[in-house]
């Protein structure tokens, strides 16, 4: 890939230490797990049956999401996590397809009374 097309700070030096995880295999791990929280608190917060354990719910995820952005932020500041550059009319292109998906939507993108 050309290096060019990617988004990404120079990489923080990481000591190896043989087998043991280091700084970034420990960070990637906890926003792995965050990622994977957010998806089942997203779930729980919209089936809970009762109220007040939806806004219990709705609290945690609120915090793991804010956590999740935290280390991804964490990561990309270190050089640990790139982004690939898009080109602007591929960009265009998508947001074209997506939008004329919304024709196909019952309401036409209006909520429901």
């Amino acid at each position: 890939m050309n290096q060019q097309n990617k988004i990404q700070n120079p990489q923080a030096n990481i000591p190896q230490q043989g087998p043991q995880m280091n700084d970034r295999d420990m960070i990637n791990d906890t926003l792995s797990s965050l990622k994977h929280l957010t998806g089942n608190f997203n779930v729980f917060s919209s089936e809970a049956s009762h109220q007040a354990l939806h806004q219990d719910i709705m609290g945690m995820l609120i915090e793991t999401q804010t956590q999740t952005r935290d280390m991804y932020n964490l990561m990309f500041r270190k050089g640990w996590y790139s982004l690939e550059v898009e080109q602007p009319q591929k960009l265009q292109q998508t947001h074209q397809q997506f939008a004329s998906y919304q024709s196909q939507f019952p309401y036409h993108g209006r909520m429901m009374q």
